[in-house]
């Protein structure tokens, strides 16, 4: 039953493939953005990505680790005029969703802006400072 199938075609199988006198062919590249993969969903995988990723929420600091924290900024202000190097660990809140990201930072600090409550460094970035979780003086060796 196949082999008659195939005998039906045997008198057109080899002939050229027609080509339009009116209408000129479509260049392959063309053609093949036809067949391309196409998202109907505008925005829809990124939506996805950006539900998929993760983030923390602000931890909040026990009296024992505000304590150590108040200590170590003070040690760190004696020596705000030499702009120590130091290691600070800080929230940054994401800008999407709610919660963040926990950041850490080493980098000489060049000031202690109080009126705004910040720190700042020696390449003009700041951090709040109700956004530290840790900060220590890195001592040079």
């Amino acid at each position: 039953m196949k082999q008659q199938h195939t005998d039906n075609y045997e008198d057109i199988i080899h002939l050229p493939h027609p080509v339009s006198k009116k209408h000129a062919q479509m260049p392959i590249r063309d053609r093949a953005a036809q067949f391309a993969p196409f998202a109907a969903l505008t925005g829809h995988k990124e939506a996805i990505q950006e539900a998929q990723r993760l983030i923390d929420q602000r931890k909040v600091l026990d009296e024992n680790r505000n304590m150590q924290n108040d200590e170590s900024l003070q040690e760190i202000l004696q020596h705000i005029t030499e702009q120590p190097r130091i290691r600070v660990t800080y929230f940054q809140p994401d800008e999407r969703k709610d919660g963040g990201a926990y950041r850490t930072l080493i980098m000489n600090l060049k000031k202690m802006d109080e009126y705004n409550r910040r720190l700042i460094f020696s390449d003009h970035s700041w951090i709040p400072l109700e956004d530290i979780y840790e900060i220590e003086l890195l001592l040079e060796r």
